[in-house]
């Protein structure tokens, strides 16, 4: 029987058996003449050095690989790497030298209406915007070190990894640090954020709206002006994730900002001014977490419904949660509660009376802020005794009916 090859793979075999590996040495070839001489499907290997050639453009699929750290320089005058192709492969490189600029978004890589990019194991040194993709699908950054300028105002920094209008990308392992943001993304749909570290950067570590259906794992987010900002965005999934040390007048480790459809589970929010802000979160999810030694456990506004808090253990904060109003159609269930003084009969672990987490303090704070001043009164932890005893003004529907007596996570 006669059997078809397709087309595709005839195609894959005609490029592979033309495809050729062409070398790059400082003083016998520039990176620009070797990109213009390259063929689809060719691989550059350029050997250590530095290279100061302007902006490189690469226009046509073609894998690009560093050897032994070669130093591409954009002298300041623009993008350093702009990639307009598809199926392009950079790997291997130190890049520096970008425009800081008021009207253009310069980057060190940037790729523009591309599909399968990846950009791996690169160094990013003090550029305006780091890894820039716009309008690209299937696509991996990993294992890149982004840094900025520490030394510089937030006017002139731009994003470490910066995701516009893209989807089916993976960002993997990355480092970034001293940006605006660490990583930002808008129009993000079906991708993976995980396992990266963004820190000290000056006002998010990770930001995202409008960005729809994504995972973000593993991450950690520390020192940064806020750690995570989430805005209007449905079916969110945010686990395994560690918030720490994000202070500042209105800093916080997570901000859930008009959101549907999320799942928060076994994330740590350790010595942040907020842990989390929930605000205008619908139907979401938010599990086994652990709040330890922040400002404000959770800050919930009275105009999120139908969040269901569970399994969390709340730990040293100085307040556990607070709320703005009365709240509606949210389920606070079998949470553990260090401030808890209640008792055990039967020995089931859950608490036999139910506890109220809001303090009569904590709601005057949160509409007099001022009032702080007075936390370690003695006026203060009487008030907050007797609405133990009698509650009457703090919120009915912020209560946990199954407090668990021990930690669930040890």
């Amino acid at each position: 029987m006669r059997r078809t090859i397709p087309t595709s793979l005839l195609l894959f075999l005609a490029l592979t058996a033309v495809a050729r590996v062409s070398v790059v040495r400082p003083g016998s070839a520039t990176l620009t003449n070797a990109l213009a001489n390259t063929a689809a499907g060719d691989t550059i290997l350029v050997k250590a050095g530095t290279y100061a050639e302007g902006t490189l453009t690469i226009d046509r699929p073609v894998v690009i690989i560093g050897e032994g750290w070669p130093v591409i320089d954009g002298g300041e005058k623009g993008e350093v790497i702009i990639v307009h192709a598809s199926r392009v492969t950079i790997s291997g490189f130190v890049v520096r030298g970008t425009l800081v600029s008021d009207m253009n978004d310069n980057a060190a890589i940037k790729c523009v209406t591309a599909t399968d990019i990846t950009i791996t194991g690169n160094r990013i040194e003090k550029c305006f915007f780091g890894i820039y993709l716009s309008n690209v699908a299937r696509a991996t950054i990993a294992d890149n070190e982004i840094h900025g300028d520490p030394t510089i105002s937030e006017t002139r920094r731009a994003n470490g990894i910066h995701l516009w209008k893209c989807k089916s990308v993976n960002v993997l392992r990355n480092n970034s640090t001293d940006h605006r943001d660490g990583i930002y993304l808008e129009f993000v749909t079906d991708s993976h954020i995980d396992h990266n570290i963004s820190a000290s950067n000056s006002r998010y570590g990770l930001h995202f709206m409008f960005s729809h259906r994504d995972s973000y794992t593993h991450n950690l987010f520390h020192d940064n002006g806020a750690g995570v900002a989430v805005m209007f965005t449905k079916e969110v999934v945010m686990t395994d994730n560690r918030f720490e040390q994000n202070r500042g007048a209105s800093a916080y480790g997570l901000l859930l900002k008009e959101i549907n459809d999320a799942r928060i589970e076994r994330n740590q929010f350790t010595d942040n001014t907020v842990g989390m802000l929930v605000d205008g979160c619908n139907r979401a999810e938010i599990r086994d977490n652990q709040f330890r030694a922040n400002g404000w456990a959770v800050r919930v506004y009275a105009n999120s419904t139908a969040v269901r808090y569970e399994g969390n253990a709340f730990s040293g904060n100085t307040f556990d949660m607070t709320t703005n109003g009365d709240l509606v159609n949210s389920i606070l269930s079998g949470n553990y509660w260090d401030r808890y003084t209640g008792y055990d009969l039967d020995r089931d672990g859950v608490g036999d009376v139910p506890f109220r987490p809001l303090s009569v303090f904590a709601l005057v704070t949160e509409r007099m802020p001022y009032a702080m001043v007075l936390s370690r009164s003695l006026m203060v932890n009487l008030l907050d005794q007797s609405e133990r005893v009698v509650p009457t003004m703090t919120p009915a529907a912020l209560e946990d009916k199954s407090p668990l007596m021990k930690p669930p996570h040890g």
